[in-house]
């Protein structure tokens, strides 16, 4: 393919062994199977991640903000074929032509080529969602990127949602609604505004509203229920101030507080309760729902956000991510959030069975960092059993890593955790990249099949399940 990539490994760790770029957009069918693709199934594990068409231009390249790149895994009569692309969005191909980098880490306009300033920036590399139809890429400050689900040929940006949306919306399984959000949004870049917005089954917009929140925050992911919307504003804070001062744009600043907005979905932003907690910091939500007159939602937790500095540019503390309840009483005059931990197992990436979004869930799976907590390479993947407390781990040795699980029912009516996992596994001592299936409630059991690559896939974010129609 004609994908002209120039990559220099810097002083960079996410330029180097598996957060490094491929320099090639393949097509590998009829793929080489250990073990045996169960019959039932038939569908798509779509992959999102960064892979950074070129050297960036200064030293502050992150993980977070490489050209997003789209993998597919086509599973159906027991074969699977593998296609990856770009997300061809106007900076990936602004720079192509180019032939160099031309944007600024987190698209700084002083680090960046005055021949891209008002350009627009985004990378689509976080999330992958099918929703109203269509395959759309997702990442934190702009407007969902469609791609074509077979080919995965770039349409360009989905501009039917009022603006930006953030890289986790919640499908609701009951409706097929898409309830968003997005943080930051306006004319003056790092806000504390934020829009909460719903798109209907077919995809066309229904309701976008903004709202302030206490402080400019980085909101990755939120809650959804079947009555309620929270959004987490915690101290991982954005400062335009700070960052014209050369500062970091987003740093951990705890005397900020920490607070959960909690509103009905049905309600106006104004009637948005405000809850309170210790400072701390959530990436992910495994999910949320309503019990009486609580609201439960079980996230992943660190006491400080990690990958982050302090607002002074010091360098943070480590942290990692432990699977926690928090519980709010709509009832009662306290605002004070309840938390308690749920698993001892460092861990981030955590899905459900997307069939129980946003209503009471019995199982849950997470990727585990059980040798170097804090680490986002993750060497297991965890099962819990909310109903039984029971835990199964399925670990990976020899320095190999595992992606997010994520979740395929057996059927559309199956119970819920009937199924299977899909991952991809980086198989450190050769360089190379699996696709691999559990049963989902018995993965200490290990894969009941492996699909071998040729090569590495890079580590990526997101993954989503698409069952074959």
């Amino acid at each position: 393919m004609d994908a002209k990539v120039a990559i220099d490994v810097e002083d960079s760790p996410y330029l180097r062994g598996n957060f490094a770029p491929i320099r090639s957009e393949d097509d590998f069918v009829d793929l080489p199977v250990r073990g045996e693709l169960p019959a039932g199934l038939a569908g798509v594990l779509y992959r999102n991640g960064p892979n950074p068409q070129f050297a960036p231009r200064d030293g502050g390249y992150h993980w977070f903000v490489g050209d997003g790149m789209m993998h597919a895994f086509h599973v159906e009569d027991g074969r699977v074929r593998y296609r990856n692309r770009y997300a061809r969005t106007p900076k990936w191909t602004a720079e192509h032509a180019a032939g160099r980098a031309l944007f600024g880490s987190w698209g700084d306009p002083r680090s960046s080529d005055p021949s891209v300033i008002g350009l627009d920036g985004g990378v689509a590399n976080t999330n992958v969602l099918w929703h109203g139809g269509r395959l759309l890429a997702l990442e934190e400050a702009h407007a969902p990127f469609e791609m074509d689900p077979d080919s995965l040929e770039s349409r360009g940006y989905r501009d039917a949602f009022g603006g930006r949306v953030t890289a986790h919306p919640k499908i609701d399984p009951e409706t097929g609604e898409m309830v968003f959000f997005a943080y930051a949004v306006g004319e003056v870049p790092l806000s504390s505004t934020i829009s909460y917005g719903v798109a209907d089954a077919a995809g066309r917009l229904v309701r976008r509203q903004d709202f302030e929140a206490p402080y400019c925050s980085m909101i990755h992911d939120f809650m959804v229920t079947r009555d309620h919307v929270l959004f987490p504003v915690l101290p991982l804070t954005g400062s335009l101030e700070r960052a014209m001062r050369g500062g970091p744009p987003f740093a951990w600043e705890p005397g900020k507080g920490a607070f959960v907005g909690v509103m009905r979905r049905d309600a106006d932003v104004s009637t948005i309760r405000w809850f309170e907690t210790e400072a701390c910091y959530v990436f992910h939500v495994l999910n949320a729902w309503d019990d009486g007159d609580r609201i439960v939602a079980d996230v992943m937790q660190y006491d400080r956000a990690p990958l982050f500095p302090n607002a002074d540019g010091g360098a943070g503390a480590p942290s990692w991510a432990r699977l926690t309840r928090w519980t709010f009483d709509l009832s009662g005059a306290s605002d004070v959030i309840r938390s308690e931990p749920l698993d001892d197992l460092a861990g981030e990436f955590p899905r459900i069975d997307e069939r129980r979004a946003g209503l009471a869930n019995r199982h849950g799976w997470f990727a585990a960092q059980r040798r170097r907590p804090g680490d986002v390479r993750a060497d297991a993947l965890v099962h819990i059993d909310f109903a039984t407390g029971r835990r199964s781990v399925a670990g990976f040795d020899g320095g190999d890593c595992v992606s997010e699980p994520v979740f395929a029912p057996r059927s559309a009516d199956a119970a819920e955790g009937d199924g299977w996992i899909t991952a991809v596994v980086w198989r450190a001592a050769e360089n190379r990249s699996d696709f691999v299936v559990y049963e989902a409630q018995d993965i200490s059991a290990g894969p009941v099949a492996v699909v071998e690559l040729p090569r590495r896939t890079p580590f990526g974010f997101h993954g989503a399940w698409r069952p074959s129609a």
